[in-house]
């Protein structure tokens, strides 16, 4: 039963390949008989075994959909399929078709559209070939594709225009533009249907697998009556439910000259760049009319309803239907253009036909693209946060496709960058980095537009943008603390010295006023000083006594005049300098007017240490009483001295005894006390200049020595 089962599938297979392949005569009939031969031989010496299944499947099915259990059909055992290898092995056809090994159903495996996989309306065949192994089989399964209705009828165009002259006999065909339908079989066209009137009909005539349709004069037109007639075809399919078209017809009736001229196509289109030169010949129509003399001869020209810029670009030669370029185009302006040409005879009345010549233009890459700024601000605070708007960039290229592609970057190093918006070629200008005025008060950002053509074409544009200054800089002093050295006696009311300090923002920001700070126990002091606001001349309310007061401290304060006002204070070290302002007092002895020296060789004066000294010894002859005079001066630019009378008194040896040792006593009293004071003096000068000492010292040790300044008034 097998082998006869295996039988009848190959006759059947092999019939069905001669119905296929009509294997009649000549040399296609060697060709059935040579296969017919190469396939016995097969079954005879390859022990391979032929059957052939066939299935119908509707296009349009899911993905998945089972066409039929190859396996059952066959009659093949279901459980040693994966053993045997059963598979699809067939060539283009297999991705729309896979088994499964595991029930053996053959399926769908992707989407099938019969109109784009047969044409026509014949039968779609889809052949697989089924192999199975150990032993091995060949079987063939034939998949029918069947057509469902998922296309309307369509024409070519919505309208069609005839001129019938009046004087044409009934029964007179016209051909109406034919509707095309993918669908095959019922679903293609079945019939084609005219709305009633009273002078056509629709006839169709069936060519092959088309449908023509005509439309028929059935009853002589009467131009005098009705110059026109507006008719509707509709052409109709076979499905259920049934898909339509339609066509509308108008019909010009004509008094006489009854044929027109005829293009060779209805619609022409051609394509020309847009630099192509004035004068081109770029196109070349040509229509026939059959009539004779004058109602044949046919002029060409441009229909009445173009636009003005049509007659502008382009010329049509009436006599050669040659189109000449006589203006630039320009594919920014417009990218395609639409001719209606005219072809009439000479005819009374003359008769026209018409056609429609599509011109589309080709861009080449010409126009630069063009940035537009929208300036929010031509400044910005220098406090901005990063990612502050700043403008609004727009870029277009009136070129189009990757001529119209567009890339936009900032080429100047500048702490600012472009965000692209959600909008394509829209682009946000903001701050990409902290600003500081005074360092940059002033940037020049030169975006680059550059689109993608061949050659690549680039626009620059240049925005300013201002800084504007905030109050984030303290005014600052040249050197801090400052040291002044002043002589004493200076004038009461006068400026001594000045403190400057500087800011480096502009404006109300960098307008600076001083004040003097005035706290505690320094009031006393401050009493006596007074700054200038506006120039920091300090001036001095009264004259400095080096013996009162010999240095003192403060301090001024520096204030810009921003919101808020940002300050910095100096410390200023003031040195009182000693002037010879003070004479010499004498503390012994006690100086008497009037008083002159006697003889000067008897006495010499020490002039450092104001010891008195004989030089000689004292005679008989000399004076028993001798007055000498002292002056005592110091060493300043103009000296200052004063004058003492010293009483020396000449007495007997035993007086002299008595009396020495009273005197001495009392002059024991006077030393003492003398170096006393002069001991306590010369301890508060030194006290003083070491503690002079350290503080310059300290104040030397507290500041970089860079900013070191003595000012000497």
């Amino acid at each position: 039963m097998g082998s006869m089962h295996q039988l009848c599938c190959f006759n059947t297979y092999l019939l069905s390949l001669c119905e296929r392949n009509s294997i009649t005569t000549g040399s296609r009939t060697m060709k059935g008989y040579w296969f017919v031969f190469h396939v016995a031989v097969l079954l005879l010496f390859g022990n391979m075994a032929f059957s052939q299944v066939r299935y119908t499947v509707p296009e349009e099915v899911a993905d998945g959909t089972v066409a039929g259990n190859v396996a059952k059909d066959l009659g093949l055992d279901i459980n040693s399929l994966t053993d045997r290898r059963f598979r699809v092995v067939s060539g283009n056809t297999d991705a729309f078709f896979e088994v499964n090994q595991d029930n053996g159903a053959l399926y769908v495996r992707k989407k099938i559209d019969r109109e784009v996989l047969c044409q026509g309306s014949g039968a779609c065949l889809l052949e697989l070939k089924i192999l199975v192994e150990n032993p091995l089989e060949m079987h063939y399964v034939v998949v029918e594709i069947t057509d469902v209705n998922d296309h309307s009828p369509t024409f070519s165009e919505r309208n069609q225009r005839f001129e019938i002259a009046e004087h044409t006999l009934p029964r007179r065909r016209f051909q109406v533009h034919t509707a095309r339908d993918p669908d095959a079989g019922m679903n293609s066209i079945r019939t084609y249907t005219l709305t009633p009137n009273d002078h056509f009909e629709i006839d169709v005539l069936q060519s092959d697998e088309d449908k023509i349709p005509f439309l028929v004069l059935k009853k002589s037109l009467d131009r005098e009556q009705k110059c026109s007639h507006s008719l509707v075809v509709t052409a109709v399919d076979g499905g259920k439910p049934p898909r339509s078209g339609t066509l509308n017809v108008t019909v010009i009736v004509l008094d006489i000259n009854d044929n027109r001229p005829m293009f060779t196509k209805e619609i022409y289109e051609i394509s020309v760049p847009e630099n192509v030169l004035v004068g081109t010949k770029i196109f070349k129509i040509n229509a026939t009319d059959p009539d004779e003399n004058l109602n044949g001869a046919v002029e060409y020209r441009l229909g009445k309803t173009l636009k003005k810029k049509v007659y502008d670009i382009f010329e049509l030669d009436k006599l050669s239907g040659e189109i000449i370029v006589q203006g630039l185009i320009d594919y920014e302006e417009n990218d395609v253009y639409k001719l209606d040409i005219e072809a009439s005879d000479k005819g009374t009345p003359p008769l026209t036909g018409e056609c429609r010549v599509i011109i589309k233009i080709t861009d080449v890459n010409d126009n630069p693209p063009e940035i537009e700024i929208t300036s929010l601000s031509n400044s910005v605070s220098e406090d901005s946060k990063p990612g502050t708007v700043i403008s609004l960039l727009s870029v277009t290229d009136r070129d189009s496709g990757v001529n119209g592609n567009i890339i936009t970057s900032i080429i100047s190093d500048v702490p600012f960058e472009l965000k692209p918006s959600y909008k394509e070629n829209i682009y946000s200008l903001v701050t990409k980095g902290l600003l500081d005025r005074e360092q940059v008060s002033y940037y020049e950002i030169t975006m680059k537009a550059t689109d993608c053509g061949e050659p690549p074409l680039s626009t620059f544009k240049t925005l300013s943008i201002q800084i504007s200054d905030v109050n984030d800089n303290i005014p600052q002093f040249s050197q801090n603390p400052l040291q002044v050295y002043l002589s004493e006696n200076n004038v009461a009311g006068k400026p001594i010295f000045s403190v400057s300090a500087t800011d480096k923002d502009l404006n109300d920001n960098a307008a600076i006023s001083y004040h003097i700070v005035r706290e505690g126990s320094k009031n006393d002091i401050m009493s006596f000083l007074s700054v200038n606001s506006d120039n920091g001349q300090i001036i001095a309310l009264k004259s400095f006594d080096f013996e009162t007061l010999k240095t003192f401290q403060f301090q001024v304060v520096a204030s810009d005049s921003g919101t808020p006002p940002l300050s910095n204070n100096v410390t200023v070290n003031v040195f009182i300098l000693d002037q010879n302002d003070n004479a010499p007092v004498i503390l012994y002895p006690l100086s008497s007017n009037g008083s002159e020296v006697t003889d000067h060789s008897l006495f010499a004066l020490d002039r450092y240490t104001g010891q008195i000294r004989t030089l000689r010894s004292f005679t008989e002859t000399d004076e028993a009483e001798h007055k000498l005079l002292i002056r005592v001066k110091d060493n300043g630019n103009v000296s200052l001295s004063a004058t003492a009378t010293v009483i020396v008194k000449l007495v007997e040896p035993k007086e002299a005894f008595a009396a020495s040792d009273v005197k001495s006593a009392a002059k024991d009293d006077e030393d003492s006390n003398v170096i006393f004071y002069l001991m306590i003096t010369l301890g508060a000068v030194s006290v003083l200049f070491l503690v002079s000492i350290i503080v310059l010292i300290a104040m030397q040790c507290s500041k970089s020595t860079d900013y070191t300044s003595k000012y000497l008034v």
